[in-house]
């Protein structure tokens, strides 16, 4: 740590960085305007950074300037077990390539504390209605992910710095929220003194901001962006577009967090906010609880920007002691956050770029869908945008004892965005008790579950008496753990199943999570719409979505009379009496003092780990082999893939469950697998024989160059190998080029790679021998994941696509110049017709760390030869 600037931090016995007085030296009054964000960002510059960077990388955020890298030192790194596994898989394969070339595999280790929880990994096999449904998931999860949990053991033994909450505890976020993060960290520097500074840390989920609501800078980032994190490498970056969001306003009554959050993701995406740290501030920020923050700083991504922070006041004070931190820890946030400025009332003068405006009291009960979570539909617009509609038929076909039109086969209260709100929890409870009370049911098609985040959300639905009303709408717990939200849905009822097969049925989800791709949900769920945990409820009920929720009657009371959703919604003050009287701190206690009560852990007894042969889980990774350990030419590249905007994740890598047909189901039966366990690609990730054959296969996919005899794009995981024009499954087009030795390239469209942080969407593009994606624009993390595994992310300048070009996939490309921050680089076109263009492009790595990550082969390599050369000196 620095010494200037340090000083004791007044009513404490600790110390502190005074970024204040640090900033003033540089220009005086500088500090006041400074927004929370820059604030942080300069105490860990101040504490941590090389005092001969320091007043340079300070100017950067002083004078707003973008034309320096400086360096992010996260507190911390927090996994969920998909990626953190993987990650962990990787550095594991690293231990070995290290002990390869004569290095001591047991000193790669991270270095920053590291937290994996198991939440990614059940998949909802038996739903709520079900007796025992949580024990009968959980059992499920062990046996199929046994040797995924052996390695997750093992890593727990074998690295320093690692902590594991094991599966069935919660999600990551909730239980990042609720216990993890002290929102001000104090540690112990070499002379044993301890110094308090803000905490920070990024996640290997790009929901990781859910605790942005706290005011703790928490940025979702790929696995191999984790890992260099992990390894102690600062996050080199140049200042964040910076933007204020004031809410002004008042929620009207009955209205949920999750209806203002689709308001605020539908009005932030218009508003162009891509990779933007997001301020809220104003009197309808003061507002709202942190139940209501954190509900909008989870849908963060959703927005399309990195970060969406609230400032430390006193909601956040209650919401400490509300979940039983320790007073003197409650004491110190205050304490620290008003000495340094990062109170709310220290930010009055705060200055941003940009501001935008939203008014809470506009906020009407919303719904989005029926594919992209910033798609809102009011609910009482659902029949004029032609979504609730036909009723009338969908009625008739369920009276001949058939599924309905637009069926609802899952209707699930999931984990991420809204578990973390008592008060949307609390309002499905009780709108589950008029229901019951009314004697209305849930339709036996729709296949319910409740996945809280936390397992003190059981505890209060006890205390109020929710949970058996609940239950008995078909929506008990089935897990603490992601589910339905990542695609782990499980299996529907063959009959059901056999039924929307043999008739075609347009089949839908519903579900109060944060992601709604085509084909995230469940294969035969062909769109997916979010809504609040009440309306899940609700939708269960009415069992398709041609039902108008507002003004359609959901069956008659004892009398007769038809009963509405009006009849059954909860009041704001219900809902508040029942979170002031059942939620408390002692829950929360009983829950986490149990949970980090790791124990002494004993010491692995190897460094390496032992590779189980015949895996489909883990394998040792093989990025240090063959071409992948070889520069790419970015010479003759063929097109893999010509796609269009918004190509996510899911489509790249998706995480849903595997079927049969598919290349992967294929080659997991060849394994010896039994299809019933075949688990999800997410599962399989650490093991790159399964994962790479989820590349690009989501049945959703449209690749351009794949077209029927009337020029329509076909739908599907389809390619067209050239040069013969071929059209196969995506696969063996894959197979097809490795064993020509053919490097690949991918163009697309604007938006590339949005959605889920999952790092095997670019590994498996690399391993596929991509070596270059050429895009109107990239997803932040996505393009963060790219470059840490040695592919190289092009941008076309403004006006030119792929449309205005011409290309068709018939084309080879080369890639001429020297790769170098945000430099001008040619991409050669070379037409079947013998014509060639010269196209300009931006090169997309936008830090001088990153050319030098590339120019390595990718995070792993750079790391190997740093270490390898520091032994030798050593």
């Amino acid at each position: 740590m620095n010494t200037d600037y340090r000083k004791p931090l007044p009513g404490t016995d600790l110390d502190y960085f005074d970024t204040r007085e640090a900033v003033e030296a540089i220009q005086p009054g500088a500090y006041a305007r400074l927004p929370y964000t820059s604030r942080v960002l300069a105490e860990q510059l101040v504490r941590r950074c090389d005092p001969a960077m320091l007043t340079d990388s300070l100017k950067q955020l002083i004078e707003r300037r973008r034309d320096l890298d400086f360096p992010w030192y996260p507190a911390r790194v927090v996994c969920h077990d998909i990626l953190g596994q993987t990650a962990l898989v990787d550095l594991a394969g690293l231990r070995d390539a290290i002990a390869e070339k004569g290095g001591d595999p047991a000193k790669v280790n991270p270095v920053v504390p590291t937290q994996l929880i198991v939440d990614h990994s059940l998949a909802v096999e038996h739903a709520g209605f079900e007796k025992d449904a949580f024990e009968a998931n959980r059992a499920i999860e062990d046996r199929r992910n046994e040797d995924r949990f052996h390695f997750i053991d093992w890593t727990k033994t074998a690295f320093e710095n690692v902590d594991v909450i094991p599966a069935g505890n919660g999600i990551m976020h909730q239980i990042n929220l609720e216990k993890m993060s002290p929102v001000i960290q104090v540690r112990a520097d070499e002379q044993g003194k301890s110094v308090a500074f803000p905490d920070t840390c990024v996640g290997t989920d790009s929901h990781t901001p859910h605790i942005d609501c706290l005011g703790v800078i928490a940025i979702g980032v790929g696995g191999l962006e984790a890992e260099t994190v992990m390894l102690g490498r600062p996050s080199m970056m140049r200042l964040p577009d910076i933007v204020g969001v004031k809410l002004t306003g008042k929620r009207p009554p009955g209205i949920t967090a999750t209806d203002i959050v689709l308001a605020i993701t539908e009005f932030l995406r218009n508003e162009r906010v891509v990779s933007a740290y997001l301020e809220f501030f104003g009197e309808g920020a003061a507002d709202l609880t942190i139940g209501d923050r954190a509900t909008i700083s989870n849908m963060t991504p959703e927005f399309g920007a990195s970060a969406g922070m609230f400032y430390i006041d006193e909601q956040t004070i209650d919401y400490l002691r509300l979940t039983g931190r320790e007073p003197e820890q409650v004491a110190l946030v205050e304490q620290y956050a008003k000495e340094t400025g990062l109170w709310a009332d220290s930010l009055v003068d705060a200055e941003y770029e940009r501001v935008l405006e939203f008014d809470l009291s506009s906020v009407v009960r919303n719904v989005a869908g029926p594919s992209n979570p910033h798609r809102r539909v009011a609910t009482s617009d659902l029949h004029d945008r032609g979504i609730a509609v036909d009723l009338d038929k969908a009625l008739a076909e369920e009276q001949e004892g058939k599924m309905p039109d637009g069926a609802v086969i899952i209707a699930a209260i999931t984990s991420c965005t809204n578990t973390s709100n008592p008060r949307n929890v609390v309002a499905a409870g009780l709108l589950a008790k008029k229901a019951n009370e009314l004697g209305l049911v849930r339709k036996p098609w729709v296949k319910s579950s409740f996945a809280p985040g936390s397992k003190v959300a059981r505890l209060y639905l006890e205390d109020a008496g929710l949970l058996p009303e609940l239950e008995k709408l078909g929506f008990g717990i089935v897990a603490y753990a992601c589910t339905t939200c990542n695609g782990m849905s499980g299996a529907l009822d063959p009959a059901i199943q056999q039924e929307i097969i043999e008739r075609d049925l347009y089949a839908t989800a519903v579900l109060s999570g944060n992601r709604n791709f085509d084909g995230r949900i469940h294969p035969y769920a062909k769109q997916a719409f979010l809504a609040s945990p009440p309306l899940v409820v609700a939708y269960a009920i009415a069992g398709t979505v041609r039902f108008d929720i507002e003004q359609d009657a959901l069956g008659k009371d004892h009398d007769g009379n038809p009963i509405t959703l009006k009849d059954i919604w909860p009041s704001d003050d219900e809902i508040d009496a029942i979170v002031k009287a059942s939620v408390k701190p002692e829950q929360f206690k009983q829950v986490y003092i149990p949970m980090f009560d790791l124990g002494k852990v004993e010491e692995a007894k190897s460094p390496l780990y032992d590779w189980r042969e015949m895996s489909t889980y883990i394998r040792r990774p093989p990025y240090w082999e063959g071409a992948l350990a070889a520069r790419p030419s970015l010479r003759g590249l063929r097109p893999l893939a010509v796609l269009g905007d918004n190509i996510t994740t899911d489509h790249l890598s998706p995480s849903n469950a595997i079927m049969a047909s598919s290349a992967a189901g294929e080659y997991l039966a060849k394994m010896g697998l039994p299809e019933e366990d075949f688990n999800s690609y997410a599962t399989h990730r650490g093991d790159h024989l399964t994962a790479q054959r989820a590349t690009l296969a989501n049945p959703k996919l449209f690749n351009e160059m794949v077209r029927d005899d009337g020029g329509e794009v076909r739908q599907g995981s389809l390619a067209r190998v050239e040069p013969e024009g071929k059209v196969v499954r995506m696969w063996e087009a894959i197979e097809t080029y490795m064993e020509r030795k053919q490097p690949l390239i991918i163009i697309a469209g604007a938006d590339y790679g949005q959605g889920s942080s999952r790092d095997w969407a670019a590994k498996g593009v690399r391993l596929a021998g991509v070596e270059a994606i050429v895009a109107e624009g990239f997803e932040r993390i996505h393009r963060t994941n790219l470059v840490g595994m040695g592919v190289l992310p092009l941008q076309f300048h403004e006006g030119t696509t792929r449309k205005t070009l011409g290309i068709d996939g018939t084309e080879t490309f080369d890639v001429e110049g020297e790769p170098a921050p945000r430099s001008e680089l040619i991409l050669v076109i070379q037409r079947d017709n013998g014509e060639t263009d010269r196209v300009p492009v931006t090169c997309r790595l936008d830090t001088a760390e990153e050319v030098t990550i590339y120019s390595a082969g990718g995070v792993l390599q750079r790391f190997a030869q740093d270490f390898l050369e520091a032994e030798e000196v050593a």
